[in-house]
């Protein structure tokens, strides 16, 4: 609990606060909504970026060490801005603040994200057979950040950026002193500094494709995610436009989303003692395949809202069984290189599902999201069907 579980807690909060508060913060302050959208993909292009550079560091120099550095420079970095918002609360000084802000933060959350990734795969190795137990509270903890972070941002602007920025500080400074009692992880000497990130990257390709099994579900959960890619980009067109609800309507269905992926969570850990991993993997691919195929054709906004909730909650223990999965098969001294790499590979579909929606006419989205579930639910057929006599997953 408080070598694993709390200082995840304290980091996944601020990782949510941050990367929905900042943008919400950069609205505040600027009143652009131009600015805003710049920000969230200052956010997201330099974590994308940083991925394989992280889980290279987090390699060579542990993981407990990267997730102490990684919040403590959060965290100096969010009372800086702090301290410049309540001095130049508008302005020039107020917006560059904020747009550093974004790109700074999403490139320390990626290194405590990978850091925190690597102790929490070191504790289902440990954890031996009951390795999904751990993973499945791992998640749990990053699905409610994800529930309560955004609504706890979005409360504590109403009392000023700073205050906002403050809390977060807080988060870090707490999950930077929780990591100190982190377990070590396994660590390999850098061969050489330059070319860091690319050889990171390499290496978690190099060891993804040496595991069959890994590689299958990987591949199966990155069609996967094109499709719910897809539902998540296209949301506001579909409950604003086609339905006719309002922007709180979209929220309420990410919310519901976020509930009943944190039930899935629970009932999938007790599934998993007594079915294992396989069976209850290609239970939920199946829910997600047909979940997805009929919120394509969903005939109004509630039905909408169920449907995307049982996809998200049938995602959800799909992912309690890629973590575990994870735990058992990556060698601990490549264990963040190859996370680096598979989450890397497991984002990328996201924004091709913005440039999707972007091309597409409204009324013809309904058309694309069907094509895309039934890709998804062809590559999960595959990659469980390949998976069924795999060793790795029959315990």
């Amino acid at each position: 609990m408080g070598s694993i579980y709390l200082p995840r807690t304290a980091d996944a909060l601020a990782l949510a606060m941050s990367t929905y508060g900042i943008p919400l913060l950069v609205l505040a302050t600027t009143n652009s909504a131009g600015l805003t959208g710049s920000a969230f993909a200052l956010e997201w292009i330099p974590r994308l970026a940083a991925f394989g550079w992280a889980g290279a560091v987090v390699d060579r120099r542990g993981a407990a060490v990267v997730f102490h550095l990684a919040s403590v420079g959060r965290a100096l970095v969010l009372a800086s801005g702090a301290v410049l918002l309540y001095l130049h609360p508008s302005g020039n000084v107020a917006s560059v603040t904020v747009m550093v802000l974004a790109a700074m933060t999403g490139v320390l959350t990626e290194f405590s994200y990978i850091a925190a990734e690597t102790a929490g795969g070191a504790a289902g190795r440990r954890a031996g057979q009951r390795a999904h137990r751990v993973q499945a509270v791992l998640l749990g903890i990053d699905q409610t950040a994800m529930l309560a972070g955004p609504a706890l941002a979005g409360l504590l602007l109403l009392a000023g950026p700073p205050s906002m920025l403050l809390v977060v500080t807080v988060l870090s400074l707490v999950a930077a002193l929780l990591a100190l009692r982190t377990p070590p992880s396994p660590v390999v000497p850098a061969r050489s500094p330059k070319g860091q990130r690319s050889s990171g990257l390499r290496t978690g390709w190099r060891t993804i494709r040496s595991l069959p099994a890994l590689g299958w579900l990987v591949t199966g959960l990155t069609l996967s995610n094109l499709a719910t890619g897809l539902l998540q980009a296209a949301g506001p067109v579909i409950v604003v436009q086609h339905f006719g609800q309002s922007t709180t309507a979209v929220g309420l269905v990410w919310s519901a989303a976020a509930a009943a992926t944190l039930l899935s969570v629970t009932i999938c850990r007790f599934a998993l003692d007594r079915l294992g991993l396989w069976p209850v993997g290609a239970a939920c691919a199946a829910l997600a395949s047909l979940a997805c195929l009929a919120a394509a054709q969903a005939p109004d906004y509630h039905s909408y809202l169920v449907l995307v909730a049982i996809l998200m909650a049938a995602e959800g223990g799909m992912a309690v069984v890629l973590r575990t999965l994870r735990s058992r098969l990556i060698p601990p001294e490549k264990f963040g290189s190859t996370l680096s790499a598979t989450i890397l590979i497991l984002l990328l579909p996201f924004p091709v599902a913005g440039v999707l929606t972007a091309l597409t006419p409204p009324d013809a989205l309904g058309h694309v999201i069907t094509a895309c579930a039934a890709l998804q639910a062809l590559g999960l057929l595959c990659a469980f069907a390949r998976l069924r006599t795999d060793p790795a997953l029959r315990t």
